[in-house]
């Protein structure tokens, strides 16, 4: 399911037809629950299950990823961080670049048993692992800018993943 079918209170219905409303760079965090991480060989990795916030300075800090399992049985959950995830506008979900294999070994956890996110060692760990800055290391660096009147696709928070095996970033 994506974003715009979870769109409750109508924030997207406006934003492809006459480019008003929040659109994706400003999201409802509601509305990306359950949304679908692919990696860039357009391989099902899973689904956003949850949003992690650092509530002392309003950043988002991992999207918990589940992976595998059957039926959702036995799957095992990932904080990935944030920066290793790109929106592709086009096919309405996440893309992760990282290979399945990859991401089976990666560190994870259990529903039952959540690791302390706001330690240090553990998020060195996870950013290393995914080869990003941690979340308040990468608020350290200057934002790219755009304005409200380029749209969004020239802008450079977005992918649009395509179904060959190139990488589809926006060129």
């Amino acid at each position: 399911m994506a974003y715009t079918d979870r769109d409750t209170y109508g924030m997207y219905k406006n934003y492809g037809k006459e480019g008003k409303g929040p659109g994706p760079r400003l999201m409802g965090a509601d509305t990306l629950i359950g949304e679908d991480v692919y990696n860039t060989r357009d391989e099902d990795l899973g689904d956003i299950k949850e949003i992690m916030l650092d509530m002392n300075n309003g950043k988002i800090a991992y999207a918990v990823l589940s992976f595998g399992g059957l039926m959702g049985m036995g799957d095992k959950l990932f904080a990935v961080p944030w920066g290793a995830l790109t929106l592709d506008t086009e096919n309405k979900r996440f893309i992760l670049d990282v290979d399945k294999e990859r991401l089976d070994s990666a560190p994870g956890f259990d529903k039952d048993d959540w690791p302390d996110m706001a330690d240090t060692s553990w998020q060195n760990t996870i950013n290393s692992y995914y080869g990003t800055k941690t979340y308040t290391e990468s608020s350290r660096t200057k934002q790219p800018t755009d304005t409200p009147d380029t749209p969004y696709e020239q802008t450079p928070y977005t992918t649009i993943q395509s179904s060959g095996m190139d990488s589809g970033r926006v060129k």
